[in-house]
């Protein structure tokens, strides 16, 4: 027989391995001799010691996860147990014993992390929640959608919630985002109703606008021109491409009335010009007649060049607001005169104005007597009172007589 620390081999070639409850057989090595036989089973045993400071090593890195690490020390130790190897099986089922607190603390941290995240998990869906019922109250259809889509894969990257919570979110997000969809659906429906009646209204607009464009009738086309483009503002976009062509042939319909009418004004406007050198030599002459002097003169005068003025005709449309402003600057300026003249002149103020002198001297006579009687009577505060009424009403006296003597002027 030869021993080992923790088995031995018998004389038939049986192989025991020594553990607390005692010795059992592992298998038999008939083969060679008992020191090969021990060796066999001794390698077997460190195999098994192997694995074990693996998973030892895998299980406190926090590679596997506690139900991983659980069932990998379960497999091993059913190996450990059972084990034909010569060793101590014992120290290594001791061993995998150690891994239980190490696994339970694991699971803790875990389970904390979990419940963390999920309480970060709660907050971002909640707030994607308010962010889309936000968006699915407002009108922002250009960016909502694309907003949502965005929402969306957030939330599916989300850990998920206990099952009632994380269902009453979803649901709250999804009649969001169906409720921004079937309004958004709603507007687009119909500003495209809103685009086909601006269609309809802009070709009206245009094929009106194509039939003034050889008129020559050129103030009130002029005119229906501006009411057609009233209308053609009012009337909104119609489906871009489409509002793009309307708008083409609008605009060429417009040029060509515009551009036939200005060459017919500039085809005017030189003919008239021999009157705007007729209309500058009348000015030349009104001119003169300012400032005036001779009232009756200039009142003929302007008579005269403004009977010549009419007969020369019209001018160009440019040199109109130039030439007939000099002309009546000259006319206000004989009127001015003529007003100046008539409030001058005018009976009813002159009269107003002699009576009050008539009056005043009247007063005045009156309070002279009065002063001359309290000087007599040596009456002194008497006299002081009448002195300043007489010097105030004289003063008056004063301007009413060059008042009356401007009106008799």
């Amino acid at each position: 027989m030869t021993s080992h620390e923790w088995g031995r081999v018998a004389e038939d070639g049986t192989v025991f391995v020594r553990t607390a409850e005692g010795e059992r057989s592992v298998g038999q090595y008939p083969a060679g001799t008992p020191e090969e036989a021990l060796r066999f089973f001794t390698e077997r045993y460190a195999a098994l010691e192997f694995e074990v400071g693996l998973l030892e090593q895998r299980i406190r890195s926090g590679v596997l996860s506690p139900e991983e690490a659980v069932a990998s020390v379960r497999t091993v130790r059913e190996q450990v147990v059972g084990a034909n190897a010569v060793g101590d099986l014992d120290a290594l089922a001791t061993r995998l014993d150690a891994l239980a607190p190490v696994i339970e603390q694991q699971r803790e941290a875990r389970r904390a992390e979990r419940a963390a995240r999920a309480a970060e998990s709660r907050v971002e869906k909640e707030r994607i929640v308010a962010e889309a019922e936000g968006l699915a109250e407002g009108t922002d259809w250009r960016n909502g959608a694309n907003r949502l889509r965005e929402l969306l894969d957030t939330w599916k990257a989300l850990p998920r919630l206990d099952r009632a919570s994380d269902d009453a979110l979803w649901r709250r997000f999804s009649t969001a985002r169906t409720t921004y969809t079937r309004r958004r659906k709603a507007h687009f429906a119909e500003q495209q109703e809103r685009r086909e009646g601006a269609r309809a209204v802009k070709e009206r607009l245009v094929r009106e606008a194509e039939e003034l464009a050889t008129s020559t009738d050129w103030g009130p086309t002029a005119g229906a021109y501006r009411d057609l483009m009233r209308e053609w503002k009012a009337a909104g976009p119609a489906p871009r491409d489409v509002d793009e062509a309307l708008w083409k042939r609008f605009r060429t319909a417009q040029d060509t009335f515009f551009g036939a009418r200005d060459a017919a004004n500039a085809r005017v406007d030189e003919e008239f010009a021999a009157n705007a050198v007729v209309k500058e030599q009348l000015l030349v002459e009104a001119e003169q007649l300012v400032p005036v002097t001779d009232l009756d003169a200039a009142r003929r005068a302007f008579r005269d060049i403004a009977e010549r003025w009419d007969a020369a005709g019209k001018v160009p449309r440019e040199r109109m607001r130039e030439l007939e402003g000099r002309l009546r600057r000259v006319e206000q300026a004989i009127r001015g005169v003529e007003e100046e003249q008539w409030r001058r002149s005018d009976p009813e103020k002159s009269a107003r104005a002699d009576e009050m002198v008539t009056k005043l001297e009247s007063a005045i006579e009156k309070v002279e007597a009065d002063l001359a009687r309290a000087r007599a009577a040596g009456d002194a505060r008497r006299v002081q009172e009448l002195e300043e009424n007489l010097a105030s009403r004289q003063a008056f006296l004063e301007m009413a007589r060059r008042t009356s003597s401007e009106f008799s002027g």
